[in-house]
Order: structure tokens, then C-alpha cells, then sequence
């Protein structure tokens, strides 16, 4: 398997690390040969070994492209469950104001909204450029994502907090079920 991935320009050295040291342990994790073309932005991915720890090195470097920091991208490699999602906002607004707006309601004042939603699901969330990433498994995606929609549709702050309330009570009662 060989992937080509392009990066912005400013992550490039946080994908590379402090004398390389990130790469490596991307590599390392993962069975892959991972060469960063710092020109171009370009990275290319070539699987060594087992092609699933290939497709998640390159949910890793996805995720560091996209703000999060290699600490919580590492996370991918860790824990198969997890997976990286991406929403583009240039997708459901017209014009950069809108976009700032956006990411202004996601975000929330000083950050409380999104540290809100995190906590509430377990997920974790990079507001970049245009983008939303989100790292978590397929329940806390699926709850984030409806929370994202519901802000981005307008609707009131409480009334998303609300719904993260109930979702977070829904599924302590399913896993709860689950052990029982």
C-alpha cells in the first residue's frame, strides 16, 4: 500500500518532530516507511508490514495535518476503535465571514463549547482552516457530528448541551446493558 497525503505547510514539522522523533514512532507503531517532502507538502506512505497499522498511520498523519497534536493523534494507532473524521465547513457556508462565524460557534467562548462536547463524549475535536476534525469512535462521532449540525443549523448553545446530556446518559445505560 502506498498513500500520498498533502499537508499544510505549517504541520510539516510537527508530523516530522523534534529530530524526527514523531516520524519515527509513526513508523515505528505502524510498520510503514514515511517520507515528508517539506517543499511540497507531500507525504507518502508505504506500508511495511500489516496494511491496517499502514491505513491508521495515515489517520495519524490526517490528524496532526488537521491541529491535533501528536499525543492525541497517536491515539489512533492505539486503539483500533478509533477513527478519524473531518467535516469541511467551505461546505455549508458561502463566504470566509461565515466560516469564522462557524468556527466561532463550535469552538465557543473561550473554548468552552468544544471543551463541552469533548467531555461529554469522550471525543476529541480540532477546529483547523476550513476543516473539523474529530477523533473518537463511531458513537462519539455520530454524537458530535449532530451536535456540530444542530450549531451550525443555529441552533441555541443550551439546547446542544442538552442533547449532549441525554446522548451521554443513553450510552452509560447501553454500555451499562451491555455488562449486565
Amino acid at each position: 500500500m502506498l498513500e500520498h497525503i498533502k499537508v499544510p505547510q505549517d504541520r510539516i514539522g510537527v508530523i516530522i518532530g523534534p529530530e524526527g522523533k514523531i516520524k519515527e514512532q509513526i513508523e515505528k507503531k505502524s510498520e510503514t516507511t514515511i517520507d515528508v517532502d517539506s517543499e511540497s507538502g507531500v507525504v507518502v506512505i508505504e506500508s511495511t508490514g500489516d496494511p491496517f497499522k499502514a491505513l491508521k498511520a495515515s489517520e495519524t498523519i490526517k490528524a496532526i495535518a488537521r491541529g491535533f497534536s501528536p499525543d492525541k493523534a497517536f491515539k489512533l494507532l492505539e486503539n483500533e476503535d478509533l477513527i478519524l473524521d473531518m467535516i469541511d465547513i467551505s461546505k455549508v457556508s458561502d463566504s470566509p465571514s461565515d466560516i469564522t462565524r462557524l468556527k466561532g460557534r463550535i469552538i465557543g467562548r473561550g473554548g468552552k463549547t468544544r471543551e463541552i462536547m469533548e467531555s461529554m463524549t469522550g471525543a476529541k475535536i480540532s477546529v483547523y482552516g476550513k476543516t473539523i476534525s474529530i477523533i473518537g469512535d463511531a458513537d462519539q462521532i455520530t454524537t458530535i457530528r449532530t451536535a456540530m449540525d444542530m450549531l451550525i443549523g443555529g441552533a441555541p448553545h443550551g439546547a446542544v448541551y442538552g442533547y449532549l446530556e441525554r446522548r451521554r446518559r443513553e450510552l452509560k445505560r447501553t454500555q451499562f446493558d451491555s455488562i449486565t
